[in-house]
């Protein structure tokens, strides 16, 4: 169990401390992923930004994920999803202009006119308050990687077993401090799990700024 999510970031930044990170950044998905990565931001001296995949719901039922999309439009889809609900590719396409267009308004809450940071060469370090499925995190992946980091160290306090199978292959690193099964939802290792709002990751983002990189 985690206090909160500050104690989860804090410990997840204890494993991380003795490393180098070239050109290091720390991205994290918002919202809570944000207050985890403050506190690993801020042990590692390293500037903090933000990636905002989000999941395609099925049409008729929104929680039932089928899919995902990163910021740079990226798409993944589950196909034995899509096919058990006999849906295609091009059903769900208005459905992902809708995302997208969501993602980029979050990033320009986010963000406001700063450009997007150059990821070639950095090291990256992915957070969030804890992964269940781990599809909008591949998404995020998929992403990052197209854009030839020098390495990508994803590191979460929480996980399953099987996410954490799912999701190591696209990395070079995985940290993840408890994997444990049954696993029903994220908030249940955490002893205080309130929603963070969007005042909180502006604070946040604020007070962790710093070099963007090259480029």
């Amino acid at each position: 169990m985690f206090k909160d999510r500050e104690d989860a970031g804090q410990k997840l930044a204890e494993v991380l401390k003795d490393r180098t990170y070239i050109e290091g950044l720390v991205l994290a998905i918002p919202r809570g992923g944000v207050v985890v990565g403050a506190q690993i931001a801020s042990r590692l001296g390293l500037p903090l930004d933000v990636i905002i995949p989000r999941k395609i719901g099925a049409p008729y039922n929104p929680e039932v994920a089928v899919g995902a999309v990163a910021q740079d439009g990226t798409v993944l889809y589950d196909y034995y999803s899509l096919a058990a609900l006999g849906l295609k590719e091009e059903d769900l396409r208005p459905q992902v202009e809708k995302i997208l267009q969501e993602i980029a308004r979050r990033l320009k809450l986010y963000r406001g006119d700063e450009p997007v940071p150059k990821l070639s060469g950095r090291t990256i370090v992915l957070t969030d308050d804890g992964i269940a499925t781990g599809y909008t995190v591949l998404a995020a992946l998929r992403s990052l990687r197209a854009q030839n980091p020098r390495e990508i160290i994803l590191a979460v306090p929480v996980a399953p077993p099987e996410t954490v199978a799912l999701l190591r292959p696209e990395v070079n690193e995985v940290v993840c401090l408890l994997q444990p099964t049954p696993f029903y939802a994220v908030g249940q290792f955490y002893e205080y799990f309130p929603q963070v709002d969007d005042g909180e990751v502006l604070a946040l983002l604020a007070a962790h700024k710093g070099p963007r990189g090259p480029g």
